[in-house]
């Protein structure tokens, strides 16, 4: 690590061991079109936002000839450029999903298993830069996550928007303009009811993420590797987060792989259609997904990556503005 002439200010450099692909590896973290914490420039760089444990931070990412460079600048420059390889997926276990993947393509005692692997390997292929990385920060992760419960993305999005505009802090260093750093937990909790209320999130998603806010230290200590379940254990005992909760925040601050979002409005139908040519439900998806455990989440977002789509001939989910009640 190098300093680059600003106070909290570093660079690193680091070459990944496989491709990698920065905006798939790093999309997860985006949350809508114009949020505040995440941006991709013109010249390929993404940066983004982190409240770390010695303070807030930007990161600017780029990747060249194989070669990753990471800039940061604030008081948590530091702590984000330790963790870089880890965001981008230095510790996903791609090697093992190739080895998952060629047993069940090659199995004959159970010809449909063989054909799904095989058809999700050739997907695998058209993506070889994919990683599921991690953050470590778990309160960051689950805040926008509460946010997207049972309302259209557009909705939470514009939410968490709005929240970070009135209570998030700038962006260190050269970030590009509008770029915020979302506030820590005391500033959650203080967040009044009718800012709740202006940013569109009823009473319900509010009192969680306050709660939430309350335990934000038990949750950020199970930020290390391999703790994702502990994570979901305290998680789910807190009022108001499910399941499907759990398994976005694990995703995204954990790097686990096999932690479907069970209870998601299109994902069964989506996992279904691809693997089957039927649309599912959650029971159904879980039992197509079982050949895969361990990759679960893996192979969800690969399918997702292929835009395969049933015929959209239901009901949409409604979009409900909040702030109108």
């Amino acid at each position: 690590m190098t300093v680059i002439g600003v106070v909290g200010a570093g660079e690193r450099r680091w070459r990944p061991s496989a491709p990698l692909d920065l905006t798939l590896t790093l999309s997860p973290h985006r949350r809508g079109g114009g949020d505040p914490a995440w941006r991709r420039t013109p010249d390929g760089a993404v940066w983004r936002t982190s409240r770390t444990p010695d303070g807030p931070a930007t990161l600017r990412v780029t990747e060249n000839g194989g070669e990753v460079r990471g800039q940061a600048w604030g008081p948590g420059a530091g702590w984000l450029l330790e963790q870089l390889p880890a965001l981008l997926g230095a510790d996903d276990d791609v090697d093992g999903f190739a080895r998952l993947l060629s047993g069940l393509a090659g199995s004959r005692s159970d010809p449909a298993t063989a054909r799904t692997a095989a058809f999700v390997a050739g997907i695998a292929a058209r993506s070889p830069g994919l990683r599921i990385g991690r953050t470590l920060r778990v309160f960051e992760a689950l805040v926008p996550a509460v946010l997207e419960q049972k309302v259209v993305g557009r909705e939470a999005w514009r939410a968490w928007k709005w929240l970070l505009r009135t209570y998030g802090e700038p962006a260190p260093g050269p970030a590009p303009s509008g770029m915020l750093v979302t506030p820590p937990p005391e500033v959650w909790m203080r967040v009044p009811s009718w800012d709740w209320h202006r940013a569109g999130a009823e009473a319900v998603r509010a009192r969680t993420i306050v709660n939430a806010a309350r335990h934000a230290d038990k949750l950020e200590a199970t930020g290390g590797g391999g703790r994702s379940a502990e994570a979901d254990r305290l998680l789910r005992a807190l009022p108001g987060i499910g399941v499907w909760t759990s398994a976005e925040v694990r995703q995204r601050a954990h790097g686990d792989p096999d932690a479907p979002s069970v209870g998601d409005y299109h994902l069964p139908s989506i996992v279904g259609w691809a693997l089957t040519g039927r649309k599912t439900d959650d029971a159904g998806m879980l039992e197509l997904l079982e050949p895969f455990r361990g990759h679960r989440h893996r192979v969800v977002r690969l399918i997702e990556l292929t835009g395969m789509r049933p015929p959209a001939r239901g009901p949409r989910m409604p979009a409900r503005d909040y702030r109108s009640f």
